[in-house]
């Protein structure tokens, strides 16, 4: 299973043509909007409530600036820091929703 979240309603055609079909969750560019559509999309799992992805968030947040530094990366998308952050965020995860 996968899911596609997108900034723009109607630009999935444009973006990604093969995808066509694929309920679109659209977030509207902004984290609140991430956090609404993915409790949307995981609607049918045990995941965090949206006030414990924010709580996540804000934890992970505050590692970025030392992640980004540990890993001489400008971006937290280069691979080093983004597996970084993925694995702060899951720890913070584990923390917060258990």
């Amino acid at each position: 299973m996968w899911f596609v979240m997108e900034a723009m309603k109607y630009r999935l055609a444009k973006s990604l043509s093969d995808l066509d079909g694929t309920d679109v969750y659209i977030h509207g560019g902004t984290i609140k909007g991430v956090f609404r559509e993915m409790g949307n999309a995981f609607v049918r799992r045990k995941k965090s409530s949206v006030p414990q992805m924010w709580e996540i968030y804000r934890e992970v947040k505050k590692e970025i600036p030392r992640t980004l530094a540990r890993c001489g990366a400008g971006s937290v998308f280069e691979a080093r820091a983004f597996q970084e952050i993925s694995l702060a965020a899951n720890a913070a995860a584990e923390k917060i929703v258990g």
